[in-house]
């Protein structure tokens, strides 16, 4: 690998290090009468990818559990609302060769959400995410090298989450919101990864 190239990798990784950031220790955005209800996390049927590390349906419901709980505990609404994931599939990257052939991350997973008051079902399908880990210094490089099983399940349960609550803030109308009153994106922090053109 040439100098430029190892100055460039060096210049990416210590770019997109900074991309990483855990927003749980900031105040959650409105979400009207949000509490939760019900946390239920069922894995029996997840699928998992041929290249990955071993997790098992119970290691990925307190995984995705503890996630859940820690994101949405934090509203405190006068109406609770049922959250119920499926884990569908995963993909563990486990120790590889760096930067070529490392495999990524990945986990795939249904929403759906209930009013608990009015016993209802708030979606009319379940909803699918498909996320992986965040971009970092670690990932960059392959986080089977990095990272633990647990941290990586952590990872993906976090990002997983956290798309659940956008789409809860999506459809403001289930918690007693108007679409008005939501932070538009440019409220929104985004976080732009920045890599320098070859000279």
């Amino acid at each position: 690998m040439t100098l430029f190239r190892l100055s460039t990798l060096g210049l990416i990784i210590a770019l997109v290090a900074g991309c990483a950031r855990n927003d749980l220790a900031e105040p959650p955005v409105p979400l009207g009468d949000f509490a939760l209800g019900l946390n239920i996390v069922v894995a029996d049927n997840v699928q998992k990818v041929p290249i990955s590390r071993n997790a098992t349906p119970d290691e990925w419901e307190e995984a995705m559990k503890k996630a859940v709980s820690d994101r949405f505990d934090r509203y405190e609404g006068t109406k609770l609302f049922n959250i119920g994931i499926s884990v569908d599939g995963y993909a563990l990257a486990p120790p590889g060769i760096p930067i070529v052939a490392a495999p990524k991350s990945v986990l795939v997973i249904t929403a759906n959400v209930w009013d608990d008051a009015a016993q209802k079902k708030l979606n009319v399908e379940g909803k699918q995410f498909t996320v992986f880990e965040s971009l970092s210094g670690e990932t960059v490089v392959g986080s089977g090298l990095t990272k633990t099983k647990q941290q990586q399940m952590a990872a993906l349960s976090y990002n997983a989450v956290k798309r659940v609550e956008q789409w809860f803030l999506d459809n403001p109308e289930w918690f007693g919101l108007t679409a008005a009153s939501q932070p538009s994106p440019a409220d929104t922090p985004t976080v732009v990864s920045v890599v320098p053109k070859p000279k």
